[in-house]
């Protein structure tokens, strides 16, 4: 199996991998086909696709903050069961992001993700791909040690509309598996910067910003 970055619109791999991201993800989640352009070629951003045979079986998105020493996990695709895709696609992310870390003299702190509460979306089929399902994924979180942030989460509409998207948790895997809680200041900053491509946010995006800071720490909990 391949590890192939993808960084241009034309890459031949690209139309494969955004049908994918159509077929799995809610309409709300799915970035526009030309709107990837920018992203794409942004070397911060690393989109990486699992190939075999010249098919696109698995996908993971990710970036590396060098001012916080951390890393976000935008998405994981696993496109067919029983491949050993997400081991693969988890492996070589976790190693590039190690590598990266390196290179900026540190060891890698940890990495956020975003995970569906099947208890709160289960309308959602993610393309009827078992390994995609809610249930199924959190528990792989789990065993990857990744813990769950003890606040109600929301996110801003990747359609830029100003809507909420909830029925969300964010995690994040701490290298050092003592860890069980964050900086409230270190989550607030990420988010922030993370979102900053989108302009118009929900009200209670804000409120959920200001909930966070009325506490120095945030607790890490089990998924």
């Amino acid at each position: 199996m391949k590890y192939h970055r993808i960084t241009n619109i034309k890459d031949p791999y690209f139309n494969q991998l955004h049908q994918l991201i159509e077929e799995i993800f809610p309409p709300e989640e799915v970035l526009e086909f030309n709107l990837w352009k920018e992203p794409l070629e942004d070397p911060n951003i690393r989109v990486f696709v699992a190939i075999q045979n010249e098919i696109v079986l698995g996908a993971t998105e990710y970036r590396y903050y060098k001012d916080f020493n951390i890393a976000m996990t935008d998405f994981t695709i696993i496109a067919k069961a029983g491949s050993g895709i997400g081991p693969f696609l988890s492996k070589r992310r976790l190693k590039d992001l190690k590598s990266i870390a390196a290179e900026n003299g540190k060891e890698l702190f940890g990495m956020f993700a975003e995970i569906y509460d099947p208890y709160q979306v289960e309308d959602y089929e993610f393309g009827g791909v078992k390994p995609m399902d809610p249930y199924v994924r959190r528990e792989v979180l789990s065993h990857l040690g990744y813990k769950r942030l003890n606040i109600p989460y929301v996110h801003p509409s990747w359609n830029n509309d100003g809507e909420p998207v909830t029925g969300l948790d964010l995690c994040f895997l701490p290298i050092n598996k003592s860890i069980n809680e964050l900086p409230s200041n270190l989550i607030i900053r990420f988010l922030t910067k993370y979102y900053s491509i989108l302009s118009n946010k929900p009200l209670s995006w804000y409120v959920m910003i200001q909930n966070i800071k009325k506490d120095k720490n945030v607790q890490l909990l089990p998924i």
